[in-house]
């Protein structure tokens, strides 16, 4: 059984970290077929949304700790940041579409940050957001110091980091970490209408808000302004854009086709 499982229908690309049994924890083999299906889901145009989500009662543990404590498997950190995690964090901000982070599940440590990197997180109310880390001696890794202070405030975000307090989906969604608590009954049903209604949004406006808030990260007010007006000027030029206006003016639906 594969480590990493994907299924794309209605425009959508499901991937499901596929290791219940460690609940979801990364090892080498994963992490690097992790990437493989990012890169698939990038270059495949029939997909307008991707998905993550975990399988099982987890939707990941973070670092396979079984593997790096074996003296013939471990990588070594500087391997395991630089070839597993980094890669990871790097394709999910880079794709120009829409990623969902639908958290099943306890997510700790790099699983925790690499759902904090997507560009919406959800998640029902049994779940728990867990820094990790610094209970075995580590730092976070996987962006999380540099995503969570952005979500959350400084304070907070260091605190968490230092305590590795277990935050809850529904004091998650307070704070700002995640978009949404969705009830257990029907979190299913309701991440797959959210990824159908962004699969049918105008694909490429998206994309270039996802360029946008990224920028915006390390831009000063004028290099945004700047790049603002350079993503307008391309966006006003799509497809998408005629057709929007297009169905605003004739009061009906518009029917985007992503280009």
């Amino acid at each position: 059984m594969s480590s990493i499982l994907l299924k794309i229908e209605n425009k959508i690309a499901y991937i499901t970290l596929n290791r219940p049994e460690v609940f979801n924890s990364i090892n080498r083999e994963m992490a690097f077929l992790f990437q493989d299906t990012l890169d698939a889901c990038e270059a495949n145009a029939d997909v307008r949304a991707i998905v993550i989500t975990g399988a099982g009662k987890a939707f990941g543990a973070g670092q396979d700790l079984k593997e790096v404590t074996d003296p013939d498997l471990n990588p070594g950190f500087k391997k395991i940041l630089d070839e597993h995690y980094n890669p990871i964090i790097i394709k999910i901000r880079a794709i120009k579409k829409p990623i969902i982070a639908a958290v099943n599940g306890v997510a700790a440590g790099a699983a925790a940050n690499i759902a904090l990197a997507c560009d919406i997180v959800v998640a029902h109310e049994k779940v728990n957001f867990i820094q990790a880390f610094s209970l075995i001696g580590l730092i976070p890794d996987s962006a999380g110091t540099y995503f969570l202070p952005r979500l959350i405030g400084f304070q907070k975000a260091q605190a968490l980091a230092m305590l590795g307090d277990k935050i809850g989906a529904e004091e998650a969604e307070k704070m700002g970490m995640i978009y949404k608590l969705i009830p257990l009954e029907n979190f299913e049903e309701e991440v797959n209408k959210l990824a159908l209604k962004l699969a049918n949004m105008p694909t490429l406006a998206l994309g270039k808000i996802k360029e946008a808030f990224n920028a915006s990260l390390t831009n000063t007010l004028e290099q945004q302004l700047a790049l603002e007006s350079k993503l307008q000027i391309e966006a006003a030029s799509t497809n998408d854009y005629a057709e929007g206006v297009a169905a605003f003016i004739e009061k009906r639906k518009p029917n985007f086709k992503g280009n």
